[in-house]
């Protein structure tokens, strides 16, 4: 009797320290959550004051107003760099996706001459921040026309040139994918292409969804390529530079709330996306997480 007490007093002791540990995670978990969404509720407030249009020190509007949306969508170039930036982004998407793929299926599948030192250099370089090459990046597009007012061509062939360098994950998940199944087909006089697009893509959802959500993202906030290719020239803005502008000196003043509505409408597609595609990016985070 006196074990089976001692027992139920160190089952509830430890019960009590699990139950307080799991309070003070949700706690945490709480107040970090809350402190993330400050800068958007600080934004959604700012997008609809309407008593003027400078920063304040307050965050409450005193007037409710749609009229920063007014004036983003009726007197700023604001639909014409959404355009680009739209173009850019949807192009970024399908061609990454195809690179990124046949690369790392390439990578995953085949055994060739070079192929461990292949994947060893891209590896090292890809260690290399991208922006130690942006002013050879530049001189090089602006040598076959590629800048300004062509700088959405630009932008989306330096999104998607070096992109077959991110194959790591999605090697990652085709290493997960029975290499049983390939010889299966082969055998019955398959080729690659028909094992690629048959076999291996139907069961590659996940990070096929992956790949496309990160390569549409990519350039959707890109701002330190964009402002050097596009030079000053304001047709050619994404919505991270033409957003930008108005934080300067000369425009704050007038543009701060607008900047703010800007803000919002940008960043709504984006998350939409990632929470109808939440499922399928866990997965394939999850399932390219693997040793190749």
């Amino acid at each position: 009797m006196a074990e089976n007490n001692t027992s139920d007093v160190k089952y509830r002791s430890k019960s009590g320290r699990e139950r307080f540990t799991r309070t003070m995670i949700y706690i945490f978990l709480t107040l970090l959550c809350v402190i993330w969404l400050i800068p958007f509720f600080y934004l959604v407030f700012q997008a609809f004051r309407g008593e003027s249009q400078n920063m304040v020190t307050y965050v409450i509007p005193k007037q409710w107003s749609m009229n920063n949306f007014r004036i983003l969508f009726n007197e700023t170039n604001f639909l014409h760099w959404y355009k680009n930036t739209l173009i850019i982004a949807l192009f970024n998407a399908v061609l990454q996706t195809v690179i990124v793929l046949s690369v790392a299926y390439a990578l995953s599948r085949m055994r060739f001459k070079g192929r461990k030192l292949l994947m060893n250099v891209m590896l090292v370089l890809g260690m290399f921040p991208g922006f130690l090459s942006m002013i050879a990046t530049y001189f090089l597009l602006k040598l076959v026309g590629l800048t300004s007012e062509n700088s959405v061509p630009g932008l989306i062939l330096v999104y998607a040139a070096s992109s077959g360098m991110g194959y790591y994950i999605a090697k990652g998940f085709f290493d997960t994918i029975p290499r049983s199944l390939d010889e299966a087909a082969r055998i019955d006089g398959a080729s690659r292409s028909r094992v690629f697009f048959r076999i291996i893509m139907p069961m590659a959802k996940p990070i096929i969804i992956y790949t496309i959500m990160m390569a549409f993202i990519a350039p959707w906030g890109d701002f330190m390529y964009a402002s050097l290719i596009t030079f000053g020239h304001e047709e050619a803005y994404n919505v991270a530079v033409g957003l930008y502008k108005w934080l300067d000196k000369e425009h704050i003043n007038n543009y701060f709330t607008v900047f703010c509505a800007g803000g919002l409408f940008v960043s709504v597609p984006v998350t939409v996306l990632f929470m109808a595609l939440q499922r399928y990016y866990v997965e394939g985070v999850t399932g390219g997480a693997v040793k190749g």
